[in-house]
């Protein structure tokens, strides 16, 4: 017992010593407290009972150490508290955290910044939406159509008229931005009026009255030269087109006519057809070919620039006959006159030139603003048409050397062109994979064909004035039928982008397609099946061409050689000749 009564008395003189502690510490938070230690008071030994002794068990005082200072602390600062609105539209996690909380939680409004990169990428996305509607209220704007107008708006709006080296579309294009702008602004109308109170209150001329009065046209009008051409190709296609009807019509009542049998001769001739000659053109891969409209010469043009003469009377050897140097850049195409021995080339150089068989320099043709692609002689021989990737074909006069047509329709750069038998239609392609008829009399697009999936590069009539054959980079050749306005018939042709594509001149019996797959093969114009299949080439074959009475193929490629391609029907012939 007085061991247990020893434990208690120490437990509670240790519970007064801390109570003493607790009363100076809160009593003073500044000066540091020092207490001096208190020695415990032992209780009167009571003398153990009579029994047995008991051994004591030894009890140590315990030792209170003086505390250490208590550390100051700078009282704390807490954001103010948000307002309703802002607590409601916090970013917070908890949406039932009191005002305070939601200023400490990461991500809160309070806390919310926007680093660089996300301001970049929002200023991107805000200016890209803004340029969208620019383009939108732009589209939904009238702009004139007519240069004269274009001008007459600029500079009402103060803006110049035109621009070092700016075209009619660029100069609409660009006032029709501004316009969009204004309007953006809220600056149109109110400028717009200004103007013309202005010019009301200034202009007392008549002149000025009709020219707000005058409706322009959506054409430009063109030169006397232009409508002279325009007359003159009106009354040669008439002629040509009644003696075509007129042929039709006589093979078609006629009862001795058969065009079945005449069709299954032509097949035939086509399918003996056989390599008969073959010369190096060039040092450089060869890019054209034509023959003369009597087939006794034969011309090629290479990437060298320079263009060639070859005799074909001597078959099947070949022979050069003169060489046509003038261009600065490599040749793109060659082309033989139909009523004599003029040939027409063009080069990157963004020229075409005119050449006598003796390799001078008749005309040169300068307009375009980009490299030539293909070049065709109208059927008069008066006329040459040249297409650019300007986006752009003309019409030129041989006489003259004079631009008659500058022709826009196309939105990619134009590559092909041939003119109808009659001369009174051209048809262009292009890189936008769109073949387009134009009537040279009117001046009008009259057909625009759809359907290939890739640019299209060669295109050609029929000599029966109704079908018209185009190839492009699809490998496909479309047969069009210009009655019903569309595809007639689609020929998986080659296993590569076919570069041209032409009807035999003289009745359309069969066409020859050429292709980078190094073969040119014959189909027959009846059912487009696969007649010939003309493969000796070692490299992509770029253009070929026939003879007007379809005895003579030629094919030239990238491997620099000519092929001369002849039926063994004409190879006896000639063996006869010669004999």
């Amino acid at each position: 017992m007085g061991v247990e009564e020893d434990l208690e008395d120490l437990n509670a003189l240790a519970e007064s010593t801390d109570a003493a502690v607790d009363s100076q510490a809160l009593g003073s938070a500044v000066d540091s407290v020092t207490l001096q230690p208190t020695l415990p008071v032992l209780p009167p030994v009571i003398p153990p009972p009579a029994g047995p002794p008991v051994a004591l068990v030894p009890t140590n005082p315990p030792v209170i150490r003086p505390l250490a200072p208590l550390p100051l602390r700078p009282p704390v600062f807490r954001p103010p508290a948000p307002k309703k609105e802002e607590a409601g539209s916090s970013d917070s996690d908890s949406d039932h955290d009191d005002g305070g909380r939601a200023g400490n939680v990461p991500g809160s409004t309070a806390e919310y910044e926007i680093t660089e990169e996300s301001r970049l990428v929002r200023e991107r996305h805000e200016k890209a939406m803004q340029d969208l509607m620019m383009k939108r209220r732009a589209a939904a704007l009238a702009v004139p159509t007519n240069d004269k107008a274009v001008r007459a708006r600029l500079r009402r709006l103060g803006e110049p008229m035109t621009l070092f080296g700016e075209r009619e579309m660029e100069r609409r294009d660009r006032l029709r931005m501004l316009m969009a702008k204004l309007d953006a602004e809220g600056q149109l109308e109110k400028l717009m009026k200004a103007h013309e109170d202005e010019e009301a209150a200034a202009s007392t001329a008549p002149e000025d009255v009709e020219e707000e009065m005058l409706q322009y046209p959506f054409y430009t009008e063109g030169s006397k030269a232009l409508l002279d051409a325009r007359i003159d190709i009106a009354k040669f296609s008439i002629t040509r087109a009644a003696l075509r009807l007129e042929r039709a019509r006589r093979r078609r009542d006629d009862p001795d006519e058969d065009v079945d049998a005449e069709i299954d001769w032509a097949l035939k001739k086509a399918e003996s057809l056989s390599l008969h000659c073959s010369e190096i053109g060039d040092e450089r891969p060869l890019s054209g070919c034509s023959f003369s409209h009597d087939g006794k010469l034969l011309a090629t043009c290479s990437m060298s620039g320079v263009a060639k003469l070859w005799d074909t009377c001597r078959m099947p050897q070949v022979s050069k006959v003169s060489t046509l140097k003038g261009h600065t850049e490599r040749a793109t195409d060659v082309a033989f006159s139909p009523v004599q021995n003029h040939i027409a080339t063009a080069s990157a150089d963004r020229t075409a030139k005119l050449w006598n068989a003796e390799g001078t320099v008749l005309k040169t043709f300068e307009g375009h603003l980009d490299r030539l692609g293909r070049i065709a002689f109208h059927p008069s021989g008066k006329y040459l048409g040249t297409t650019s990737f300007d986006k752009t074909w003309r019409l030129w006069d041989i006489d003259t050397g004079e631009e008659l047509l500058l022709q826009e329709g196309h939105s990619r750069s134009v590559y092909g062109i041939d003119f109808h038998q009659d001369g009174s239609l051209v048809a262009s392609c292009g890189l936008d994979a769109l073949a387009r008829v134009w009537d040279l009399r009117t001046g009008r697009s009259i057909l625009a064909l759809e359907g290939h999936v890739k640019p299209i590069l060669g295109i050609s009539f029929s000599p029966n004035g109704y079908h018209l054959a185009t190839g492009g980079e699809d490998n496909t050749c479309r047969i069009w039928d210009l009655r019903k306005k569309k595809s007639l018939y689609t020929i998986p042709a080659h296993a590569n982008l076919i570069s041209e594509v032409k009807f035999e001149p003289q009745e359309g019996y069969f066409l020859v397609t050429a292709s980078y797959d190094t073969t040119a093969k014959v189909w027959s114009a009846r059912d487009f099946k696969p007649v010939k299949t003309l493969s000796v080439h070692e490299a992509k074959i770029t253009s070929m061409d026939i003879t007007a009475d379809a005895s003579h193929i030629v094919t030239v490629s990238h491997d620099r050689t000519i092929k001369l391609w002849t039926s063994a029907d004409d190879m006896k012939e000639q063996a006869m000749d010669v004999d």
